[in-house]
């Protein structure tokens, strides 16, 4: 599914954006990718609006909805007279109108001065061409009307206020006043202007009014219409005055980055009373992104207090998970070739990595620490371990590598998913096995206890001849 947004003039009528959703329509009708197509105008307010393409199966297309929705996005925005974009659906259960960039502006200065601050920050958006369509929630010039009623005259004239406003509601918005049935069916009856007659201000002027003694009063005679501008909404945030700036971005440059891109250019533009804030989609990024950043280092953590408790040493454990920053360039280095970035699902695979990769290392200093006890020197146990474990490592990073190509080349819905974890463990364990059985046997000849593993040694001071040695101590 693909949802396309359109926004038209504040003031615009109802008509005005239908006569564009209907030129989304058909642009999505020439793409055989699409099987259903389907616009509302006038959702949520009369000047905007939504359009749902619905594509085939899987199966019987060759393009992504990714790559459909950068091919409409061009066409979409050379519609003139409105802002429209296509939006594909969020992949962690965000809102289906939710962007990528959310970035929020809060103050407690007044609206005008939060409008000219939101204007130079989108100023400086527009040179950045990843950010696609930037656009802000606070608008100050919603066309509104005025109607001042003379109050004396209208008393004069036997009309109150009440009931002018009652006939402008009725004549020019429409009010069901009755219902009747014919046949089976029943209908509303609603007194309203002809559309002719309520398309200009003017017209309020040229409508009638039930004064004293049933006489019509023309609210020419009454009232003073004038025409202004408003804000269309006055939002906040966290309780204080704020306005929201939005944007798609361009195929290629991460969230990370435009957030980054962001914080520098509120650092160099909002004056002193003004902060930032992060909602929906960018909100959730970073919150995510610094709990699999806790997440990965109590792996670690977790992973070093159990090996300590198996090899009774701190060292050990130090020496095996020296292997887990080496396979962590070769998982990087396999984003960057494949096209991927580091967000969520790659994170998810670098935790994977962590126990992976500490296999290889165990074995090697659990067979060297083996062999010590036998009596084998440092250099030759580890030199003996490395040759005789490099077939098990090998047939297991084998395992892990082509266990893991699936993922990484897989195709169809929720693909980029799994590619992202899929090339962080090929990437990581090919790299991190190669790297692992140079590092890991030079660390431990470096860190190893000089001791035999494992072997009690008893302080000279306890040691007593036989001979003096008393029943007990013999014993």
């Amino acid at each position: 599914m693909i949802l396309a947004t359109v926004n038209a003039p504040d003031g615009a009528t109802l008509e005005y954006t239908a006569r564009y959703l209907r030129a989304i329509e058909g642009i999505g009708r020439t793409y055989p990718e699409f099987d259903r197509v389907f616009v509302v105008a006038g959702n949520p307010t009369v000047s905007q609006g939504i359009s749902f393409m619905r594509t085939v199966d899987w199966d019987d297309r060759k393009r992504s909805t990714q790559e459909l929705a950068r091919l409409l996005q061009p066409q979409f925005m050379g519609l003139p007279g409105v802002t429209a974009f296509p939006i594909t659906p969020p992949s962690l259960g965000q809102g289906f109108r939710e962007r990528s960039i959310n970035y929020v502006i809060v103050t407690s200065d007044s609206y005008d001065n939060l409008a000219r601050v939101s204007q130079q920050f989108m100023a400086e958006m527009a040179k950045n061409p990843g950010f696609v369509q930037p656009d802000t929630d606070l608008r100050l010039n919603k066309p509104e009307i005025f109607v001042e009623v003379d109050r004396a005259r209208a008393a004069d004239m036997g009309v109150s206020v009440d009931a002018v406003a009652r006939t402008v509601e009725t004549m020019l918005g429409g009010r069901a006043v009755t219902r009747y049935k014919r046949d089976a069916d029943q209908y509303d009856v609603i007194v309203q202007t002809a559309e002719r007659g309520r398309t200009t201000p003017e017209d309020i002027e040229k409508l009638f009014v039930r004064g004293r003694n049933e006489a019509m009063v023309p609210l020419s005679s009454l009232i003073k219409v004038r025409e202004a501008v408003s804000p269309r909404e006055l939002n906040h945030f966290n309780q204080r005055r704020s306005v929201s700036i939005t944007a798609n971005l361009a195929p290629g440059y991460a969230l990370g980055e435009a957030l980054q891109f962001m914080d520098q250019t509120a650092a160099k533009v909002l004056p002193s009373g003004y902060a930032t804030e992060l909602n929906g989609v960018s909100r959730e990024f970073r919150s995510s992104s610094g709990a699999l950043g806790l997440v990965f280092v109590l792996a670690l953590m977790f992973i070093f207090l159990v090996l300590a408790a198996q090899f009774e040493s701190f060292v050990d454990p130090f020496v095996i998970l020296l292997a887990v920053p080496l396979s962590m360039v070769g998982a990087l280095l396999a984003l960057s070739w494949s096209g991927g970035t580091l967000n969520v699902y790659s994170q998810i695979g670098l935790i994977t990595l962590v126990g992976l990769i500490s296999k290889h290392g165990i074995l090697i200093v659990e067979f060297s620490n083996q062999l010590r006890q036998q009596g084998r020197e440092l250099k030759d146990a580890v030199v003996e371990a490395s040759s005789l474990r490099l077939r098990p490592i090998l047939m297991t990073t084998g395992a892990m590598v082509l266990g893991a190509l699936p993922l990484a080349t897989a195709t169809g819905a929720g693909a980029e998913s799994r590619q992202q974890i899929g090339w962080v463990i090929v990437g990581g364990m090919s790299l991190g096995t190669l790297l692992t059985l140079f590092v890991v046997p030079t660390m431990y000849t470096l860190f190893a206890r000089k001791g035999v593993p494992g072997e009690i040694s008893t302080p000279a001071s306890e040691v007593l001849h036989p001979h003096t040695a008393s029943p007990q101590a013999q014993t």
